[in-house]
């Protein structure tokens, strides 16, 4: 397959690159300005109605720079789902949060010990016109700045995702608990099970993309570094234990790119994702952090400098490794998946 970036793609790394550059301190809301976070809105709330592989590319630019925005969060767990499951009234209520205010939205997925459940041990029931949630949620990104938070919960019906006012919910940096909280409405009206599917894979999708650029990042930084840094009189690229390892960094963050691109392809296409999405996600938990954490060695005392970028690339990594649910969670899946296709 050939996974070149089209003109319009190719715009939107250059333009992410440029506003991320520019505006590091007040990079979310140079983004909303550059008109880049309603890359997926719909023409008709006056985004650019484009979809997965167009967000995709702009958490990669995100993640290469290691930039401290919600871009996950509103884009891929927010954004894309409220696009493709939302009601025509739903996506006018939530949309123009991030595209015209600049605003957070967020996904909580994952509960304690079950990262990113089909079935959730939280339950939520009708209560009116609305509905009443309960449950203890984590690993929800940029929670504690979100505007509305997506919950999937468990209904008398079957799975489907509510959206909550993160106000009426206990909130501690990554963790969200409800107590018969209330729910403002339920994503495409649908109990299916459909949308918490949907979600999780626009969700595994982005945090794939955003790995791949992160991972991309450090590499570059590390390979910068290492053709400038002497020591005994040579630069350090020219030891061959350095160069062996910044090639096995490279093949990492090779794969990851073309498994994280195929995957959002598929999803891109209307096609099955499971398997890319699976297979992305344990590189990811398997590989990512790993070879981050090379880069992290190859500078030395530097890296452990936090006036230096490096820690920021390393702690990403972390962050995404655990909100995929880690290595052997993410081989399960895999097993699983592959037993269901036998």
């Amino acid at each position: 397959m050939d996974f070149a970036f089209d003109e319009t793609q190719q715009e939107i790394a250059r333009l992410s690159g440029d506003v991320l550059g520019r505006e590091p301190d007040k990079a979310w809301k140079a983004l909303g300005e550059a008109g880049l976070l309603a890359l997926a809105v719909p023409e008709r709330l006056g985004g650019d109605g484009l979809g997965v592989l167009e967000v995709a590319v702009l958490l990669t630019e995100v993640g290469r720079r290691a930039a401290d925005v919600p871009a996950l969060a509103s884009l891929a767990l927010g954004v894309l789902p409220i696009v493709r499951f939302g009601t025509d009234e739903q996506q006018n209520a939530l949309l123009p949060l991030v595209s015209d205010n600049h605003g957070v939205l967020t996904a909580a997925l994952s509960e304690p010990s079950a990262p990113l459940p089909s079935r959730p041990h939280t339950t939520a029931r009708r209560d009116g016109n609305g509905y009443r949630v309960s449950g203890t949620k984590v690993a929800v990104p940029h929670a504690s700045a979100a505007d509305k938070i997506l919950v999937s919960a468990l209904l008398d019906e079957g799975p489907g995702v509510l959206v909550v006012d993160p106000a009426h919910a206990e909130v501690s940096g990554g963790t969200v608990r409800l107590d018969d909280t209330r729910a403002e409405m339920l994503l495409g009206d649908d109990t299916s099970g459909r949308v918490v599917e949907g979600t999780k894979e626009y969700a595994l999708a982005g945090a794939a993309a955003l790995a791949d650029g992160v991972l991309a990042g450090a590499l570059e930084l590390t390979v910068g570094y290492a053709g400038t840094r002497h020591q005994f009189g040579k630069p350090l690229s020219a030891f061959q234990a350095v160069a062996c390892q910044v090639a096995d960094v490279y093949i990492a963050s090779r794969t990851l790119h073309l498994i994280a691109t195929s995957a959002c392809w598929r999803l891109a296409t209307g096609r099955d994702a499971s398997d890319d999405l699976d297979t992305a996600a344990h590189w990811l938990a398997a590989e990512a952090l790993p070879a981050v954490h090379t880069c992290h060695h190859l500078h030395g005392g530097v890296g452990l400098d936090v006036t230096y970028p490096m820690h920021r690339f390393y702690g990403l990594a972390k962050e995404l490794t655990r909100f995929v649910g880690g290595a052997d969670h993410r081989l399960d899946q895999l097993a699983e998946g592959e037993s269901r296709v036998r």
